[in-house]
């Protein structure tokens, strides 16, 4: 089959460091190739495939101070999409609702990818609007708030079988693996491993929409005894510090729509603390 894969801008493919949505488009596209299908990735230019890359940015937008509307960059590669489409024998979005609308009226078939939270209430108005654009959810927590939408089936995400595993440490602290925003809850994680008289490292990422999140809530706690943030890591370090790990917490305080976290510390052993929220269970 011709398919073609269109990822956010925002980071790379795969990500350089953090990015949930970005490894999981690029796990899929080299597994698509490696089946013999003939496949296009529509994606920023620092991009790393052995698909066709159509580069629609040089670089990821995360890593380009210069782009001050992520939004004009994501509307102009859609426009792109749009003029090629009769090239492909299937489009498959990692955009959100944003094709709903312009490839609703085109002929080429298309599917989208829900990767996000589905639970504002915008979002029935989406949906409502559009409830014959077919999507796949990534866990049945997220069909949840949009029964109406036209859910085709849920794939949840998986692992390359060898990229994680155990490695010979002995576990030795509590972690925290991902990016710090209010949803995400680390002071609950401080303050749990507090409770818990044990170290706690956090490996995460601030994005520029929650630095002052950061400076004003978590910062000052990064002084407490026992607690010590390492900042962002890549793949190649995630086996050591997840296998050296008591356990991964996971104090989340909004609808996770998989938490792509809890299978890579599954996956070195680490067991998963958690709130009862969205996908966990």
């Amino acid at each position: 089959m011709r398919i073609a894969q269109i990822a956010p801008l925002t980071e790379a493919i795969p990500p350089k460091l953090y990015g949930g949505t970005e490894r999981v488009v690029s796990w899929l596209t080299e597994e698509l190739v490696a089946l013999g299908h003939d496949v296009t990735l529509f994606a920023s230019g620092d991009s790393m495939t052995t698909a066709k890359l159509e580069p629609m940015w040089p670089r990821a937008l995360r890593l380009d101070g210069s782009v001050r509307d992520p939004m004009a960059l994501h509307m102009a590669m859609l426009e792109q999409v749009r003029k090629r489409a009769d090239e492909f024998d299937i489009l498959h979005f990692h955009l959100d609702y944003f094709p709903f609308s312009t490839f609703s009226r085109q002929s080429t078939p298309f599917i989208t990818t829900m990767h996000g939270r589905l639970d504002l209430p915008e979002h029935q108005m989406v949906f409502d609007s559009f409830g014959s654009v077919p999507v796949v959810s990534i866990s049945n927590a997220q069909r949840g708030p949009v029964p109406q939408a036209r859910w085709v089936r849920t794939i949840h995400h998986g692992l390359p079988e060898r990229l994680l595993g155990p490695r010979p440490v002995k576990p030795g602290y509590l972690a925290v693996l991902g990016r710090i925003a209010p949803e995400k809850a680390i002071d609950q994680a401080i303050r749990i491993a507090a409770r818990c008289n044990l170290p706690l490292r956090i490996a995460a990422k601030v994005d520029r929409a929650d630095h002052d999140y950061f400076e004003q809530q978590i910062r000052p706690l990064l002084d407490l005894p026992n607690v010590e943030y390492i900042g962002e890591i890549d793949d190649r370090e995630k086996a050591d510090f997840l296998s050296g790990a008591m356990a991964l917490l996971m104090p989340i305080d909004w609808p996770e729509p998989f938490g792509l976290v809890m299978i890579e510390a599954m996956a070195c052993g680490a067991p998963v603390v958690a709130y009862r929220s969205g996908s966990v269970p």
